[in-house]
């Protein structure tokens, strides 16, 4: 478990680096801002999560599998991701995206939905 990162993942380098090429500019890992949000653009007052489907118990997905051993384990420890997430949302008082890994398979599509995320009105 301490070879898990919890920040620049490979999933968040390759939006990162896509959003630039866009002519985005950002902050990485605000730590002033409730959870830490992964990618702040504090003039817009807007933030994006990048979510790992397993992490974050992104259920109907494939990359979402409990695993079959030792579930008594993982069980409450993915749920308490969840709520936390759940209750980092909820403190947050910007306008905030969730991307998540297998959204990031069609790169394109997920662009196009920041980008207007992102393009909105400044306040």
């Amino acid at each position: 478990m301490a070879r898990i990162k919890g920040k620049d993942t490979g999933i968040e380098r390759k939006l990162r680096s896509a959003l630039f090429a866009k002519g985005f500019r950002y902050r990485l890992h605000v730590r002033a801002l409730p959870g830490c949000p992964d990618l702040v653009f504090p003039g817009r007052r807007k933030a994006i999560f990048v979510h790992g489907c397993f992490w974050h118990l992104h259920e109907g997905c494939t990359g979402y599998r409990l695993p079959r051993t030792r579930q008594d384990f993982w069980l409450p420890k993915l749920e308490a991701n969840r709520e936390r997430d759940r209750r980092t949302l909820s403190a947050l008082r910007w306008k905030v995206a969730i991307v998540w890994e297998c959204e990031l398979k069609n790169l394109a599509r997920v662009l196009k939905r920041l980008s207007s995320f992102l393009a909105d009105e400044k306040h």
